[in-house]
């Protein structure tokens, strides 16, 4: 086992050594694109609600969800902070950057949950930019099952630290960054265990749902990109990875470790004035150091393997139209090799005034990493590698417009395919003292979902904003071609853990100057799990209202309470992982 004098160690290599490994963050390649869209983004709190949901001025219609944003501890661990420079200053007011270099944000609230954020700016001119940030969110309480009348105490400590630098060229930047993330939790959920004869009770005893699992993830890494108007752009990433866990199926083993190196590019270049024609891509490679285990006891299931994708691709602009033609040709090595391809192609077409048509069609190759999977769920067995998911298509067609001053909308229909997607249920099996509920993914499952919906915006002056997304998804699952004790190509009763029906609203009100009201509500329906008695079992509906109150008394310090889930309402992403009741936090935002 690793100890953390060799963690620190680890970090302080990397902080020497930053500049020969590892890339800028492509936001828009990272975000989990997926239709497992109870996944919800981080949104941390350094801002005062009076900055937190103020809308720019709207381009595209896109409604996005809000983040619960303290101990969501059945959600993603905080994802990742992109290594991109924080503004200065406008945390909480508009004044220049060279006025404000930093900010500080504590919260506290019911079940022991804490929030705090910090961050400054050691340069910031127009060449030269070097941050430092820090977050923390944790929790501990006693949550409720649904399942039996019963508590149980939810744990988490999540920490995330960060170094941020960028250079500017006359014709391209240079950035670099790294970070260090620390992860405690409890597998918390209600055991399972099909096989056993014992009552519920005594399968509830049989389990350690009090030892803490730690996740750790050291990331560095370092790119460079041209100016977007260069007549030649490239862009160059590269990224190393190192997570952890401490614990494999029980404290008493000791858990793998996940090394990634990512590089990422793209070359293209202008010609005939409204025409680019490139070249991009990803290459991952994943290597692991897995434990060794006693005889008779399970072992890590993992495998060195590359995972590549090219992109060849054209683009022709005019007037009021643009188009992009291309394909992504993917392939993943080792045992489970495969080759995927899929179209890569866009198109814009401005049909009147300030409305545009659009069409989209494309597909990628999801890693499913252990570094991202702990993204998605951190109750997820540390133990078992998941095969890739390979989405061959993900298309999409629309039409957005402000047809009046303050007013977008966009309306959309789309379809989805993909191989080995992840279909999340409980694990069915455990031994003593082992972690009882394991978030397990049901390999080699194919879907397809039809999926249409609607995105509001309305923006009134500085006073209201109101946005609005409704989407109805229509999902039909598969088992593979090599399923194992099933029959292949018979289809699932559901595709477990998606939602056939989302809502998503947000109203934010600004009476006065230094008070901002922001109320947000979130609705998914018919969920489904597998489970021993209940095969078919359905989940609660996802019922949630948040409310947000800050108040700003000058340029340095505001004040804020948050409500969330304030109708009380019983429901879990994951079936035996409630998530809180009620609860109430307050905290302060403060710039210097």
């Amino acid at each position: 086992m690793k100890t953390t004098y060799q963690k620190v160690l680890c970090v302080a290599v990397l902080l020497g050594s930053a500049a020969a490994v590892s890339a800028q963050e492509d936001a828009d390649k990272k975000k989990l694109d997926r239709e497992m869209t109870l996944e919800r983004e981080y949104a941390p709190t350094v801002q005062d609600a009076n900055k937190v949901n103020t809308l720019p001025e709207i381009k595209e219609p896109k409604v996005e969800k809000r983040a619960i944003d303290y101990s969501p501890f059945t959600l993603p661990a905080d994802p990742e902070k992109q290594i991109t420079l924080l503004p200065s200053g406008n945390i909480m007011t508009q004044m220049e950057f060279n006025k404000r270099r930093g900010y500080l944000n504590a919260g506290a609230g019911m079940r022991m949950n804490f929030s705090g954020d910090f961050g400054y700016h050691i340069l910031s001119t127009d060449k030269d930019k070097l941050n430092v940030f820090f977050s923390h969110r944790s929790m501990n309480g006693n949550v409720d099952y649904i399942q039996v009348d019963d508590k149980v105490k939810a744990k988490l400590n999540d920490n995330l630290g960060g170094l941020n630098f960028q250079h500017a060229f006359d014709k391209a930047s240079l950035k670099m960054g790294i970070f260090y993330n620390y992860t405690g939790f409890n597998y918390y959920g209600l055991p399972v265990n099909v096989p056993s004869s014992y009552p519920q009770e005594e399968v509830m005893k049989m389990a350690d749902r009090q030892t803490n699992q730690v996740n750790q993830t050291i990331k560095a890494n370092i790119g460079v990109e041209a100016k977007e108007d260069a007549e030649f752009f490239y862009l160059i990433d590269l990224d190393y990875v190192n997570f952890s866990h401490k614990y494999g199926r029980s404290a008493q083993l000791d858990g793998p470790t996940e090394h990634t190196l990512d590089a990422k590019f793209d070359f293209n270049a202008g010609f005939n004035g409204n025409q680019r024609v490139g070249v991009g891509g990803q290459a991952e490679y994943f290597a692991y150091s897995l434990p060794v285990y006693p005889e008779g006891t399970a072992s890590c299931v993992f495998a060195n393997h590359a995972e590549v994708t090219l992109t060849p691709y054209y683009k022709i602009e005019g007037e009021n139209w643009k188009v992009k033609l291309g394909a992504n040709v993917m392939f993943v090595t080792g045992e489970g090799s495969s080759f995927t391809a899929s179209p890569n192609v866009a198109a814009d077409v401005e049909v009147a005034d300030k409305t545009v048509l659009y069409l989209k069609a494309d597909g990628r190759l999801y890693s499913n990493s252990a570094y991202e999977m702990s993204k998605i769920c951190r109750y997820t067995d540390p133990t078992e590698e998941l095969a890739p998911t390979r989405n061959w298509l993900n298309g999409q067609a629309g039409v957005k417009s402000r047809v009046a001053p303050g007013f977008w909308f966009d309306v959309f229909a789309g379809y989805k395919i993909n191989s080995s997607d992840l279909v999340y249920v409980p694990s069915r099996i455990f031994y003593e003292n082992e972690f009882g509920n394991f978030v397990e993914n049901l390999s080699d499952i194919d879907t397809k979902c039809f999926f249409a919906g609607a995105d509001l915006k309305y923006s009134y002056a500085s006073f209201l904003d109101i946005n609005l997304r409704g989407v109805y998804n229509s999902w039909k699952g598969n088992y593979g071609d090599s399923w194992i004790g099933g029959s292949p190509n018979a289809e699932l009763a559901y595709v477990y853990g998606k939602p056939k029906m989302e809502l998503t609203a947000g109203v934010t009100v600004k009476p006065i100057r230094n008070l901002a009201i922001d109320a947000n509500y979130y609705l998914a329906t018919d969920r489904y799990t597998l489970v021993a008695g209940i095969q078919n079992g359905k989940l609660n509906n996802i019922n949630e209202l948040n409310l947000q109150i800050g108040y700003t008394f000058n340029e340095t310090f505001g004040v804020y309470v948050k409500g969330q889930n304030l109708l009380n309402q019983h429901y879990e992403l994951f079936y035996g992982y409630p998530m809180q009741g009620a609860t109430l936090m307050g905290g302060v935002n403060i710039n210097f």
